[in-house]
Formats: C-alpha cells, structure tokens, sequence
C-alpha cells in the first residue's frame, strides 16, 4: 500500500482512498522531517473525538441549561433527538479514526452524578455510555500495533471531577499507557520519540493535576471560532494568525459551532447536515496553509465528520511544504 512507504524522490507517500491508508503516516514521512518538532509538523486531529457513541438514550449533561435539562423530563421524545443531532460530531470509532490518520484526539472527560463512584464516561451536551479506561486501552492496543505512530491526547473538560478522581484518572493513564508516556518539557521530534519508545503526549487541562505529574502537558490552546457560517470562521481562523501562533503545539479548529437561535430556526437539521457541505470551502483553507515555525504557520488542525472527505490527507499533505519542493 503506497500510503506506508516513501516515495524514491522523498516526498511524502501518495495517500489513497482507502479508510487505513494513513495508518502509518509518520512513519512514512520523509526522513528529513523526523527531526522536525511536533509543533512544526502538520497534524490532523478530530474534534470532540468521542461523540460517536451517542445515542437517545445518552443523558444530557448536568452543565448544560436549566431549561434544556426541565425540557428533556417534560418532553424526552422530542428533547433528546434534538440535543443527539447536534452533540454527534464523528462517526468514525476512535480506532476508525486512527486508521484514517487522525493523531490529535479532543477527550473531553466527565462524571456522571448518577454514575458509580470511578467511571468516567465523554461528554458532549450528553454523556457517553463509552467508559474514558475503556477508550485509553482501545488507543493504547492500536499504538502496540502501529510502534511508530504517535499521537497527542487532548484531556479536557473534567465535568464533576473531584482531586481524587483526577488522581484516580492520571494513575489509569499510568497503568494503561506507561513507558509510551512521553514526559512534558521541550516538544519531541519523530526521532525522539522513537529512540525513546514514547508514542503518547498528554496534555491535561486542570493545572494543579498536571504540575504534580511530569507524564502530563499543559493545556493545548485551541482556536475555536463559535460560528456557524464557514466565512465567518475562516476570518476568525485568519484573524488568529495574523496575531501569531503559539510557541508550542496547538489546535486550529475548522468546525462550525451551532447556537440556540440557528437551531431553533432549523429544528430538522443537525451538526452534520450543516457540516458537510461546508467541508469543502473548509478544506480549500486547509489545504492554503502552511506548517513551520513561522509565526503565521498552523500546526495541529481539527474539524468534524473526519471521515467525509480528503481533510486528513490534505492536513497531512502540508507537510510537503517544510520540504521546500
């Protein structure tokens, strides 16, 4: 398959159509860019990673309004597709996903008030019947099977987290990712972290959990436009540039963010049908930037439905760019 080998003139591997075709992508890059740090590659990631597993009868969240929770008692029939519609951001699994060369994964992590005392489910307006050890071990079996591949596990949210529980968490992470953790300090190159045998950099977004374990990162900014119109985004997305990226890793997010008023005036669509036709205008401006530690350069980039068309290969296609060809 050409999707894992290098091409005789060292670019970057023709990428198929083929779902796995990027399984091993990092592996296959051009040597001369397994000495480039992560921060300066290009790296597709999926947004809210894990609400394929959604379904109606997933609860809705405890921070979400005081109004939708009385409405999801009152009227569940109608209140619960609805919310379901427009929490579903994936349909890939995350193995899925993986396969397709997604490598930045958006955990976003809660308890449950009515759940048992140590399982911790992903939240997206609902809760996940997906359990977060379950999901941790799934990633950590396809790592066992693709040894050079590594990928950036975004932990956030922590909806209803207690210290122990962050603390019950960070030992699991432990257990089940152990020596293919890679400790927090300047950011790695391919080459590295292969010399090494780490394969998982975990950012985690609570401060005070993350201090106290060198396994764990700091939180990885995210530019999130809140739009629901493509324009609108790619502007806010282009005003962030001209401001200057980051110093180290972070996320440009190229998905559309509904709000109450759009959905009400559209009570029939859903996040996807107002994704996908606009994936294409969206993937013209991915495919227009450029990874490098330029201050206008994109590193990670994140959208929604990362299976529908060609984002993943055009984000990984960037990296073409960083050899000068």
């Amino acid at each position: 398959m050409m999707g894992t080998q290098v091409s005789e003139a060292g670019r970057l591997p023709r990428l198929s159509g083929s779902r796995n075709a990027n399984a091993d992508w990092m592996s296959a890059l051009c040597p001369r860019l397994w000495d480039v740090p992560l921060h300066h590659l290009s790296i597709p990631g999926s947004h809210d990673t894990m609400t394929y597993c959604l379904n109606k009868k997933s609860p809705i969240s405890h921070k979400e309004s005081r109004l939708l929770q009385v409405l999801a008692k009152a009227l569940p029939c109608i209140t619960q597709p609805i919310v379901l519609r427009w929490s579903v951001t994936q349909e890939l699994s995350v193995t899925e996903q993986l396969d397709a060369g997604v490598r930045y994964l958006d955990l976003r992590i809660a308890h449950m008030l009515q759940g048992s005392e140590k399982n911790l489910h992903f939240v997206h307006m609902l809760y996940t019947s997906a359990l977060v050890e379950d999901t941790l071990t799934e990633i950590s079996e396809w790592l066992e099977t693709h040894p050079q591949e590594v990928v950036i596990l975004a932990c956030r949210n922590f909806e209803g987290m207690t210290e122990d529980l962050h603390e019950y968490l960070v030992t699991c992470v432990q257990n089940i990712f152990g020596d293919m953790l890679c400790p927090r300090g300047e950011v790695p190159t391919l080459r590295q972290l292969w010399a090494r045998g780490q394969q998982v950099i975990l950012s985690y977004d609570d401060e005070s959990t993350m201090n106290r374990h060198r396994e764990l990162w700091p939180a990885i900014p995210y530019w999130w436009g809140d739009q629901v119109k493509p324009e609108k985004l790619v502007h806010y997305l282009e005003r962030m540039e001209s401001c200057g990226r980051p110093g180290g890793l972070f996320v440009a997010g190229i998905n559309l963010t509904e709000n109450l008023e759009y959905i009400l005036a559209h009570p029939s669509q859903s996040l996807k049908k107002l994704t996908l036709p606009n994936l294409p205008y969206l993937s013209t401006w991915v495919r227009e930037q450029s990874p490098g530690p330029g201050r206008q350069c994109t590193n990670i980039i994140a959208g929604d439905f990362v299976g529908a068309d060609t984002f993943v290969n055009d984000a990984i296609r960037l990296n073409e760019k960083l050899l000068g060809c």
